[in-house]
């Protein structure tokens, strides 16, 4: 097992937390975790740390308004003041470790934060992972999703346990990890500065990426999806295979919105071959 480092690394404007392991490695992936009551790095890229961190340094922050990252004093208005404060921090945290260029792994919410990043800063990234995007025109608003999004109208941990049930395909194969992950998400969720951030966040709905602006992305792209996937539907990464120009899509069957878990050892090896160009 490699090393894996946790720390607050402080840059201009933020406060991230960020969990590290391979640091020496000559390529760096960025590792984004996706949205919901209490959610935070580790807790969707333990798994991808360990095995990735043999050949990358490997980047896995808590992005502001989560986990133990900062939280900004005056809340944004909308997802996109959101979104431009999380590509700001993203980019500063790169520029203090003294990280040119990296990979991507963005998860849900991650994903739509790397689109970001691609447009805005596309010199710094390399080839780039999607897994479970949502954000797009065609994008299903599902029940479990609506669900999750209310989880502070009668917040419990016995509610966050079945929250992480519908993100999975197999409920009863991960039941150890789901009340793990109940357990840890329910402590962070309850956090006052967590929830007001959180509530924030999804106050808007998020705005998709123009067609016109993702057909000038020229950065490699995989796009990973569970074909079972209730919380974002792989119709999604449908859409963004007709108009991504540098784009592949691996489907997984009988698999939900955690990949990276769910199928941890074929999704660690897809992203370490396509990051070595070996597809």
């Amino acid at each position: 097992m490699v090393n894996i480092t946790q720390q607050i690394v402080q840059t201009d404007n933020f406060e991230t937390f960020v969990n590290r392991s391979g640091e020496g490695n000559s390529e760096t992936i960025l590792f984004l975790h996706g949205s919901g009551p209490g959610v935070f790095a580790w807790a969707n890229w333990r798994y991808a740390l360990d095995s990735c961190g043999e050949k990358f340094d490997c980047i896995a922050p808590d992005l502001l308004g989560f986990g133990q990252s900062g939280h900004p004093e005056a809340l944004p208005k909308n997802r996109q003041g959101w979104m431009d404060l999380w590509v700001n921090q993203l980019i500063e945290l790169l520029d203090v470790l003294g990280i040119q260029k990296a990979h991507v792994v963005g998860n849900s919410l991650g994903c739509s934060i790397a689109l970001e990043l691609l447009l805005e800063y596309p010199e710094r990234f390399d080839r780039v992972v999607l897994m479970g995007p949502g954000g797009t025109p065609n994008t299903k608003i599902s029940l479990e999703l609506g669900r999750a999004k209310g989880f502070y109208d009668n917040p419990s941990e016995k509610n966050m346990r079945q929250i992480m049930g519908w993100f999975v395909y197999d409920v009863e194969k991960l039941a150890p990890e789901i009340d793990s992950l109940a357990e840890t998400r329910y402590e962070t969720a309850m956090r006052p500065e967590i929830h007001r951030s959180n509530e924030s966040i999804f106050a808007s709905v998020a705005v998709p990426v123009p067609v016109t602006a993702l057909r000038r992305i020229n950065n490699p792209i995989l796009l990973v999806h569970g074909r079972d996937d209730m919380v974002c539907s792989v119709e999604s990464s449908y859409y963004l295979l007709s108009h991504l120009p540098n784009v592949q899509l691996h489907v997984y069957g009988q698999c939900g919105h955690w990949t990276q878990i769910e199928n941890k050892e074929s999704f660690n090896q897809l992203i370490q071959n396509y990051f070595s160009s070996l597809i």
